[in-house]
């Protein structure tokens, strides 16, 4: 059979799950591959036109088509598939069953585990999936709900960009593949290097490319929508913010302005106090909050000379001469004769008297002169003669 649309069309719309099927099907489009650029393109349109089985027997047959393709190293059909894969495989599993999603799963994990795509179109496929997953997941624990129906833990004002945020995030994950597929289909049929087909063939090339520039064009235009609704949501909350941050910083300098004052008229009634207390009261002890300053200190004590002062003689003791006196007398009176006699001559004596602590000298001259012995009765005749002798 020739290649045209038709037959690539007829050979997808007899497609079944049998494995004969499949593999029957792949050998004829891979016998095809200069024409696997388009082979590609019905079959993306085919996919899209058809239930959620016949998507899977679809998906079955691009993954015989480009594992056939690695095995014989053979790259033409990896190549084509790998611009559409990820918007594909996320058009089989959307709205599918439980069922189909888990062997699309399967086909999946087979891709990476034997290194099918390159590293950045099998993170692409898995993202959709995930995305998937979660958007089809949300009603039940959406982003910042609770897993028991409660109340959201997200602000009111964030409810809508997060919904908005969900969106872009939906419509980006695709978009790179959809516009790199669109410039490359384009840049193939543009090039002047290439041979120019007939002319029905040449049209119905450029009507596929048509649809694939207003397919990514529409999947930018709705990117863009989706990112603007976003942007200016967060417009929003930044300008109320903005608002509410302005409001806060003026109340934070009124409530500055008025602690100031207030600091100051309690300094200015603490000083009024102080005065009323009066200079007696103010030396106890502070009241609370008050500053008093301390009483000053007493001056240092005068120190007295160290040289004791001089000895002035004392005036003389009337009753102490006396005493002093007799003193003298009795002491001369008992003296014996041999001391007087052992004189070599009259001299003077002195007598010392301590009367009062000061030195007193009495002078007793040794002469005709006898000293007066007071009561001379008392005395023996004998020995008063004695004495005058």
């Amino acid at each position: 059979m020739a290649y045209n649309d038709d037959s690539v069309l007829a050979r997808l719309s007899s497609l079944n799950e049998s494995h004969d099927s499949i593999a029957t099907a792949a050998q004829w489009i891979m016998f095809h591959r200069r024409h696997a650029d388009r082979t590609v393109q019905l079959w993306m349109q085919r996919l899209k036109d058809s239930s959620s089985t016949k998507r899977l027997t679809l998906v079955y047959l691009a993954n015989e088509v480009v594992q056939q393709s690695r095995i014989r190293h053979k790259e033409d059909f990896v190549i084509a598939f790998s611009p559409i894969v990820a918007e594909a495989t996320a058009i089989a599993y959307k709205g599918a069953p439980a069922e189909v999603q888990a062997k699309l799963r399967r086909v999946v994990d087979v891709w990476k585990d034997r290194t099918i795509f390159e590293g950045p179109i099998q993170s692409a496929i898995e993202a959709r999936l995930e995305e998937l997953d979660k958007a089809r997941g949300a009603p039940k624990s959406g982003f910042g709900g609770s897993p028991f129906g409660a109340s959201s833990s997200v602000p009111s004002e964030f409810t809508p960009l997060v919904s908005a945020h969900q969106k872009v995030s939906k419509l980006s994950l695709p978009l790179r593949t959809t516009v790199a597929s669109a410039n490359q289909e384009y840049e193939k049929h543009t090039d002047p290097s290439t041979a120019v087909p007939t002319a029905p063939v040449y049209a119905a090339r450029l009507n596929g490319l048509l649809k694939t520039l207003a397919n990514a064009e529409s999947a930018v235009a709705e990117c863009v929508k989706a990112r603007e609704g976003l942007v200016s949501g967060l417009e929003k909350l930044l300008e109320t913010n903005r608002s509410a941050l302005e409001s806060d910083k003026n109340a934070a300098a009124q409530l500055l302005k008025r602690k100031g004052e207030v600091e100051d008229k309690k300094q200015q009634v603490e000083m009024a106090i102080m005065r009323a207390l009066g200079p007696a009261e103010g030396n106890g002890s502070p009241e609370e909050g008050g500053s008093v300053s301390p009483p000053p200190e007493p001056g240092r004590p005068e120190m007295e000379a160290l040289t004791p002062p001089a000895i002035e003689d004392e005036p003389a003791d009337p009753l102490g001469e006396a005493l002093a006196s007799e003193a003298s007398d009795d002491q001369s009176a008992a003296e014996p004769d041999t001391d007087a006699a052992s004189a070599p001559g009259p001299s003077p004596q002195s007598l010392t008297i301590f009367t009062n602590g000061a030195n007193k000298r009495r002078r007793v001259d040794d002469g005709d002169e006898l000293p007066d012995l007071g009561n001379d009765g008392d005395i023996d005749p004998e020995v008063t003669e004695m004495l005058k002798e």
